[in-house]
């Protein structure tokens, strides 16, 4: 029987990272986007040429556009400004989401039982996040158990970046040979500038912090990337 995969993919450094790592350890990697009316249509467009170049075996976009309506968020209301470095000052940013890993992981899930897929990869990541809850290890644990009981399907939700912060995922992206790749390919930014971005939200400055780290001390991170992940 073939390993199988499924990739949440954004077309983002981090889901991008994912894909890289995951397309040599399985048989069948399928992407699925999820159009939910973002801010920006450029990220479903970037997430399917890197499907492509990169190789997945299948890449879907699936319509969630229910979530625009339920959830507002200034991922998902042009009227509602994107916070910039350091503007941010509530509990929870503007540009959180409500619910959204909870339907995208779902619905996932549902898509894996179908092709029997043993795996779903999600770029979640608990250690450099936006504050996001719906990141957290303890959820994606929760989440994972409830997906078991109400399918009856033995599955396992794969966070290949969770305790790794985002010098460590640049070292990721180096050690599979796609820095470049994952440098100007990939969207990140919530202004929806592909590549460097825009420099001035919260994503492009988490983004290019842990970049520079990364070239300043390559072989510090990397060996911290190889302990942490048991890489050779």
């Amino acid at each position: 029987m073939s390993k199988k995969a499924v990739m949440v993919f954004s077309g983002g450094q981090d889901s991008t990272t994912c894909l890289i790592q995951a397309l040599p350890l399985y048989d069948e990697v399928h992407c699925i986007t999820f159009d939910y009316g973002q801010r920006h249509v450029a990220e479903i467009e970037v997430a399917q040429q890197l499907a492509k170049q990169l190789g997945a075996t299948v890449h879907k976009v699936m319509d969630v556009s229910l979530l625009n309506e339920l959830a507002i968020s200034s991922l998902t209301r042009d009227n509602i400004p994107v916070p910039t470095v350091n503007s941010s000052g509530e509990s929870l940013p503007s540009t959180f989401v409500p619910g959204r890993n909870i339907l995208f992981l779902t619905l996932a899930a549902i898509y894996a039982y179908q092709v029997k897929a043993e795996t779903v990869i999600t770029g979640v990541c608990e250690t450099d996040f936006s504050g996001y809850p719906d990141c957290r290890d303890e959820f994606v644990k929760a989440l994972n158990k409830a997906l078991e009981l109400g399918m009856e399907y033995k599955l396992r939700l794969d966070t290949p970046l969770m305790w790794l912060n985002k010098a460590e995922t640049w070292a990721l992206a180096d050690y599979h040979n796609q820095l470049e790749l994952v440098r100007h390919n990939t969207l990140t930014c919530y202004n929806g500038i592909i590549g460097t971005g825009c420099g001035h939200c919260d994503a492009c400055n988490l983004r290019a912090r842990g970049l520079n780290e990364y070239l300043q001390n390559k072989t510090d991170v990397m060996q911290s990337l190889k302990q942490k992940l048991q890489l050779n």
